[in-house]
């Protein structure tokens, strides 16, 4: 499941930094305006909201 989440938040910050760049939302070009896209924005923010939770967790020490 992380890697699931991890792969949406990676979309949506590429799709953000196209977006911040260039003024081009790539969901909106692939998908649309409609359902579908909102469909992925929801997910994507779900993830996110579902990475926070890597923050706070059992922290790996490397040595």
């Amino acid at each position: 499941m992380s890697s699931l989440a991890l792969t949406l938040v990676i979309i949506g910050a590429l799709n953000w930094g196209l977006i911040g760049l260039f003024g081009f939302n790539l969901v909106s070009a692939i998908f649309g305006t409609g359902f579908l896209s909102r469909i992925i924005y929801s997910l994507v923010g779900l993830s996110g909201l579902y990475s926070v939770s890597f923050l706070f967790g059992e922290q790996e020490h490397v040595e």
